[in-house]
């Protein structure tokens, strides 16, 4: 038998720190272990985050750390699928986002108009690129032969929304103003009006323009398809602009042939737009009036009453009929009044009344008034006593 040894607390202290020594020496290499994990799995992201903007594009900065990890992790998946178009351009949405309106609602629309197929896709890339907050209201133009990509970033330029105005021959300013301020453009009555208040330098015309003279006779008739957005000095500059184009060359010399300079064409063109009704009347009015003033006839014309007794009760521009005191208004632009041109245009003609001022038909007639067919058309007469005879009964 082998002798027992003697006990000793030598020898079991002995033992317990060689087992001590190798317990820590295991913790040591799990430390080790873990530390590598950790460095592992922190290159890894960051090596998938790298990947992520490299393959999808930069990431929004304010995503929380694990939506960046899940929304790069599905969108690497998912690649190829960004730069695949749903179908062809013959598919095409005008898509209206209104203000307030989220990435969701209109990732919705999208994919109901048949844009995208995955809705899924477009919203997480939306969502980690950060664009889910940069869609503004406006109108798109959208066809399916975009890409989800192409999809995105359209959806941070909105089409500015465009709205149609329509300014009639003979309106005055303040008749604009009003049609302006009902279009849906965010310019009020008074804005327009002050913008059309002023003379303007840089024009054509503007030489011509007395110091006291607003804008009255230039803002030219047309129809205007204008940004939501535009301003009141904008949208008088457009249409100043629009009367320097349209007149040009070959109307001013026909005025100077006349006699008469930009100025005072619009104005006499303004009177003639009031008066015709029928279009191949224009040319034969600009003649009566031409026939006066050269003949020292005072104009008597009614449209300019009406234009200087101004805003009627209710609410017409233009009173009519006129009565014999109306006739005795006291006002520079009564031409009943006042021999000459009046001081300043009474409302805005149109192309074909500055045309017919430009090249006005030559005849004999120093008076006209309105048919008694109510066709709008009128007799013209060189005596007064035929124009007298030519009253309705």
């Amino acid at each position: 038998m082998r002798a027992l040894q003697p006990y000793s607390y030598k020898s079991i202290w002995m033992r317990k720190e060689k087992r001590s020594t190798r317990w820590l020496g295991i913790l040591g290499l799990l430390g080790m272990l873990s530390a590598c994990f950790c460095l592992l799995i922190v290159f890894g992201v960051s090596f998938g985050f790298i990947e992520a903007d490299i393959i999808i594009g930069s990431a929004s900065p304010n995503l929380e750390p694990l939506d960046r990890i899940y929304l790069a992790g599905y969108l690497i998946l998912f690649a190829k699928d960004l730069d695949t178009p749903a179908g062809n351009a013959s598919n095409q949405h005008e898509l209206v986002i209104e203000q307030g309106q989220n990435a969701a609602h209109v990732v919705a629309q999208l994919k109901e108009a048949k844009i995208i197929t995955n809705e899924l896709l477009l919203r997480n890339y939306l969502q980690f690129r950060g664009f889910d907050t940069g869609i503004e209201a406006g109108i798109y133009s959208l066809h399916a032969a975009m890409t989800p990509r192409e999809i995105a970033d359209t959806l941070q330029r909105a089409n500015p929304q465009e709205i149609k105005i329509t300014v009639l021959e003979g309106w005055r300013r303040e008749q604009i103003a009003q049609a302006v301020a009902l279009s849906g453009l965010v310019i009020s009555e008074s804005e327009f009006a002050t913008a059309a208040d002023r003379p303007l330098p840089g024009y054509a015309f503007s030489e011509y323009l007395p110091p006291f003279a607003s804008l009255e006779g230039f803002l030219f008739p047309d129809t205007y398809l204008v940004d939501s957005g535009i301003t009141a000095d904008e949208l008088v500059q457009l249409m100043l602009k629009n009367f320097e184009v349209r007149i040009g060359a070959d109307f001013v010399n026909g005025y100077n042939v006349q006699g008469i300079n930009l100025f005072q064409a619009a104005i006499l063109a303004s009177i003639v737009e009031r008066e015709a009704v029928v279009d191949d009347e224009r040319e034969l009015i600009a003649s009566v009036f031409y026939n006066r003033l050269r003949q020292g006839i005072k104009l008597e014309a009614d449209p300019t009453i009406q234009y200087a007794l101004g805003l009627q009760v209710d609410g017409s521009w233009w009173k009519a009929p006129l009565t014999l005191e109306d006739l005795k208004f006291d006002s520079l632009f009564n031409t009943y009044l006042y021999p000459d041109l009046p001081p300043g245009p009474i409302a805005n003609p149109g192309l074909e009344a500055m045309r017919a001022v430009a090249f006005p038909l030559a005849s004999d007639f120093l008076y006209f008034r309105a048919a008694c067919d109510q066709s709008g058309r009128h007799f013209f007469s060189m005596t007064f006593e035929e124009h007298q005879s030519n009253a309705c009964d």
